[in-house]
């Protein structure tokens, strides 16, 4: 029996909260733990607390699980917190941060993480998850913190630079970079892909991504490294004979699917290097994306996030987290559910360690020429007293300068996240690779903090 106490800050949240909840449940490492599930809204965390014990019944976990409202009261002795929060209303407030630039003649190609448009996310999320590590230093100081939220790198960063809470950051987008192989060497392989495939980050995609990564962990052993959302191919081999399947990989990159991430292609074959994030992230953090006249957003058929289309879904999903919650709906399904990582992470911050092949953390040298600050995306050995991750060299040079650029703008934004400086939020435009001319920046900032005043009390000072 474990003596793990688990906090999900976030739980009733429809995409997060279930996959997360059965991963939990079903591990038999973490059987007996203590799971408290908060949410802001009573129904939710309600709803997420029941969906929990028909889980913990139906597969033995012997869980003693309970719902809260007030995190306060949730965090004492707290070995584990785990946190996926977005400010509300998430896509209404997402697709403000892409229309307001446009008013000053700036196309942003996502807007989400990068961009004027994550710098408006960052500035909203740094206070709201600061808050929650400030209450785990009064009451679970010991505690490590698991994030999910976005942008995961500039909360990391502001977590682990203006708190002494441990924390680790997680992110699923290395599925895309398995369901991209598999894509390119599927001749090689004999695996069935679609003839318009498209990785972009969008429902539709869901199912395709999640059977391509499936096909590609079964065959390919791959190694990355980067930024969240700007991860790139270090090294690719075959699972069973341990071939080098770099070679290939290029070879294939001329006989792409013209659909397949025309993006990340075009930079693999000009570098040598391939990104592995996906297109319409991997547009958030580089310079080609948005010049009106070249309208390069057409040329690598880069979507815009569908807004109201996923508020749709988010409805859809919250259906059926009340309908589990109800007994209408069977919770055996969740019992197969992919991991999206942090049942592996709490399992083994305090129990037996092993090998993650992707988590946000600290840098400390993995990346030997990045800073030692910057919160990088890396495989790590995660043990019972700390994470430690595995020092992978130096990034090709044009690949690291691109990440340099971001990693510099990180350290600015969550400075001026905290402060509420309105230069140093100028500065962090003007570090951004979307932005040509000082006037608009001040123009679009201007903006900015009146459409969103009501949401940056540090601004308004």
């Amino acid at each position: 029996m474990t003596t793990r106490k688990i906090v999900i800050i976030g739980a009733g949240s429809a995409s997060f909260g279930p996959t997360t909840l059965a991963t939990i449940l079903r591990n038999d490492a973490l059987r007996g733990s203590h799971l408290i599930l908060v949410d802001l809204d009573p129904r939710r965390a309600a709803n997420a607390a029941r969906v929990a014990e028909r889980m913990n019944d139906a597969w033995g976990a012997e869980m003693s699980i309970s719902a809260a409202i007030d995190r306060r009261e949730a965090l004492p002795g707290a070995t584990h917190v785990i946190v996926s929060i977005e400010v509300a209303p998430r896509e209404a407030l997402w697709q403000l941060d892409w229309e307001v630039p446009l008013r000053h003649g700036l196309r942003q190609p996502y807007g989400e993480n990068g961009g004027p448009g994550g710098l408006m996310h960052t500035f909203r999320q740094v206070p709201a998850h600061l808050a929650i590590a400030r209450d785990m230093e009064a009451l679970c100081p010991a505690a490590w913190l698991i994030l999910f939220s976005n942008p995961l790198p500039r909360l990391v960063r502001a977590i682990t630079k203006y708190s002494r809470i441990r924390a680790v950051g997680k992110c699923h987008q290395i599925n895309v970079g398995y369901g991209l192989v598999a894509a390119l060497l599927r001749c090689e392989y004999g695996i069935d892909v679609p003839a318009d495939v498209s990785l972009h980050s969008d429902p539709g995609n869901v199912a395709v991504v999640h059977t391509l990564a499936a096909a590609g962990r079964e065959r390919f052993a791959i190694t990355s490294a980067g930024l969240n959302h700007f991860i790139w191919l270090l090294d690719i081999h075959d699972r069973v004979t341990g071939e080098d399947l770099y070679p290939a990989l290029r070879a294939a990159a001329a006989a792409a699917p013209p659909t397949l991430e025309p993006l990340s292609l075009d930079l693999f074959r000009v570098l040598g290097v391939l990104p592995i994030a996906g297109d319409t992230h991997l547009a958030e953090y580089l310079p080609w994306l948005h010049d009106p006249v070249a309208r390069p957003w057409e040329t690598y058929r880069l979507p815009l996030y569908d807004w109201r289309g996923n508020e749709g879904v988010r409805d859809v999903l919250n259906g059926m987290m009340q309908a589990m919650a109800d007994g209408a709906m069977p919770v055996d399904g969740l019992r197969d559910a992919p991991s999206e990582g942090a049942t592996e992470l709490v399992a083994a911050l305090g129990g037996r360690a092993y090998l993650d092949e992707t988590v946000n953390v600290p840098n400390h040298g993995a990346i030997a020429n990045l800073p030692a600050e910057t919160v990088v995306e890396v495989p790590a050995v995660v043990g019972p007293i700390d994470i430690r991750p595995v020092q992978l060299g130096s990034l090709p040079e044009p690949v690291a300068e691109l990440c340099r650029r971001e990693a510099a703008l990180v350290e600015r934004a969550v400075d001026a996240a905290v402060s509420g400086d309105r230069d140093l939020a100028l500065q962090c435009l003007l570090l951004d690779p979307m932005i040509g001319d000082i006037g608009r920046a001040r123009a679009i900032l201007d903006d900015y903090l009146t459409t969103f005043a009501d949401y940056l009390p540090q601004f308004q000072q």
